[in-house]
């Protein structure tokens, strides 16, 4: 399980350029205690989103009380309930409890993100529901202990609809019991602010990469459905902040990293080609 903590001696914000009004949005849910979910294509910022807002809050509320107050988990197909409660395990001669990564932000009252949490298994993902309604609580049946969510305990939970087919989708079930934050890549002339930021290029190349993405996001209406992610453009840019040539840089992060398909690779290479001549 590939499992990540936020500690809280971060002195600066996780940078963010809100495109919306989504910042406030979280704080409101965050102060009714309402799960969130961040629908939007990969690459887009939902990760950095909930770290940024994690950073805001341990600023602004309680969360200043706990060394973690963000934990975030990358859902698979092999995540289990055990991983995300817990399990028992030998230390010597005796056999130990020890909280999953869920039951920890639980008790303690961090944020707890699951990213991509179709990729995980449905009766794992099940096991969330109680903590989405006015019960606030986490059965462990291996202790059988029932655990109340300390009153700072938010869950929030990512996924990508336009990327998901059919069989891997939220259920109704689930879906209804979160407020939901659309989000999408941001306008080309925010893109590029976020690129040169990101990446320390000059604005010159920080527009022309922004233009870059717009353009293959545009391939969208000839049947192209994934588009570029921010995430591979600032990429492109860091290469190229490190030596790497502007249009080789662009080969790897960007041509050859969004499709295997050479019919598209073709067409995207042929944007580049325009755009970094």
């Amino acid at each position: 399980m590939n499992i990540k903590d936020h500690a809280s001696l971060q002195t600066e914000a996780p940078y963010y350029l809100p495109l919306g009004d989504e910042v406030s949005l979280f704080e409101a849910a965050y102060r009714a205690r309402l799960p969130v979910l961040l629908k939007g294509p990969t690459g887009c910022g939902k990760t950095r989103f909930v770290e940024h807002m994690a950073w805001r809050l341990f600023q602004q509320e309680s969360l200043q009380q706990i060394d973690v107050p963000l934990v975030t988990i990358s859902c698979h197909e092999d995540l289990t309930a055990t991983d995300l409660v817990g399990r028992y395990l030998l230390k010597g001669d005796e056999t130990v409890w020890q909280d999953g990564a869920l039951t920890s932000a639980v008790r303690s009252g961090a944020i707890c993100y699951l990213d991509e949490v179709v990729e995980a298994r449905k009766d794992t993902t099940v096991l969330i529901h109680s903590l989405t309604d006015h019960r606030r609580i986490l059965p462990i049946d291996k202790t059988g202990e029932l655990v109340s969510a300390h009153d700072n305990f938010l869950l929030v939970i990512s996924y990508n609809p336009g990327y998901q087919s059919v069989l891997k989708d939220l259920k109704p079930s689930t879906r209804q019991r979160f407020v939901s934050l659309e989000f999408d890549y941001p306008d080309e002339s925010t893109e590029a602010v976020i690129i040169a930021h990101e990446t320390g290029v000059d604005e010159s190349l920080a527009q022309r990469l922004a233009l870059i993405g717009a353009k293959v996001r545009n391939l969208k209406e000839h049947g192209f459905e994934e588009g570029v992610s921010t995430r591979l453009l600032i990429y492109t840019g860091s290469l190229v902040a490190k030596g790497v040539e502007p249009r080789r840089a662009a080969d790897i992060a960007i041509v050859n990293a969004v499709s295997d398909d050479a019919t598209v690779q073709a067409a995207i290479a042929d944007i580049v080609d325009v755009v970094l001549p």
